[in-house]
């Protein structure tokens, strides 16, 4: 038993931009998943307190204007602050569960300043410490004009029983030397989170995994209409323009030979749980390891710079 990890890909839909009810949605669902003794659970891209999707609703581009200001202030006070504790009770209940915790997080850390937002990766162990915060590396396109871009810090991998867990956020799995970072620290289970649909999980999972030879979970949110809380600053004008569904989920695991496990589940709200074994992992890398048999460190070589970036460094 201790070659196979039971996980739970968390496909929930945020209380958008309302952290505290989104944080207890969170914690609810951690719960459940202890009960069904999994080992590993897994939350979407920001899904903590939700994506940006006014940016794309209602011109977020913009320039200087009073509603762009608002929804974005509105969003850095509803993002987490991790050295003041907004996780944890999510680390208690990682403890108290031994359960192993990923969540997607807008992160407004101290270290820049506490201004800047990032669309952060933690992970959270089963003894209940964070042991990295994966700030993203480069935002993808409208995401630049709220989400700060990120460092190399949170480049990190873990061992969760037999295997070498990593993870990367949304577009970022698209970068080859961000995965290869991982893959040449001995990463065996790819952890991809992302906000949500299918056309970001049905290819780039399979391939991943192909490529690795690794496990591959691809973690999505949803997002409906009903989604949106009537509180929230210009919802008039962010509705106006929203489809009924703005991401669909599209969740997956593919296995290290590339093929489906779980394949995309969309539209549906819950946990989907499924369990995988070590063992797939050695017998694929029998004829393809991409840092070890199959790789020539003398021809080409990753240098990867893991110091966590600051503005200013007091002595």
């Amino acid at each position: 038993m201790n070659s196979t990890l039971k996980i739970a890909m968390a496909q929930i839909a945020p209380v958008w931009l309302n952290k505290k009810a989104t944080l207890n949605k969170i914690e609810n669902a951690i719960k459940e998943a202890a009960s069904e003794n999994c080992e590993l659970i897994i939350f979407g891209e920001a899904l903590l307190p939700g994506y940006p999707f006014w940016l794309a609703l209602t011109g977020g581009a913009e320039w200087n204007t009073e509603r762009n200001k608002k929804l974005h202030a509105y969003y850095v006070n509803n993002s987490v602050n991790i050295e003041n504790g907004d996780l944890d009770t999510l680390c208690n209940l990682a403890k108290a569960h031994s359960i192993a915790i990923y969540v997607g997080v807008m992160e407004r850390p101290l270290d820049r300043g506490g201004h800047s937002i990032y669309a952060s990766l933690v992970y959270i162990n089963a003894q209940g410490e964070i042991k990295s915060v994966h700030r993203k590396l480069q935002p993808t396109y409208d995401e630049r004009l709220t989400w700060a871009p990120g460092d190399g810090h949170g480049l990190k991998v873990h061992p969760l029983k037999a295997f070498t867990v990593g993870g990367l956020n949304c577009w970022e799995n698209w970068m080859p030397l961000p995965r290869a970072a991982l893959y040449g620290q001995g990463e065996n289970l790819h952890v991809a989170v992302w906000p949500g649909s299918d056309h970001n999980t049905k290819d780039i999972t399979r391939f991943i995994a192909r490529e690795s030879r690794s496990f591959v979970v691809s973690v999505s949110a949803l997002m409906r209409r009903s989604d949106f809380p009537e509180t929230t600053p210009y919802i008039e004008e962010i509705l106006k323009t929203a489809p009924d569904l703005l991401t669909n989920g599209g969740s997956c695991i593919a296995g290290p030979d590339g093929e489906w496990i779980v394949e995309p589940v969309i539209e549906k709200e819950g946990l989907i749980i499924e369990t995988i074994d070590f063992n797939r992992v050695l017998e694929e890398r029998q004829n393809f390891d991409p840092v070890g048999h199959y790789s020539r460190p003398d021809v080409t070589k990753l240098i990867v710079n893991t110091a966590r970036q600051s503005t200013v460094e007091i002595k």
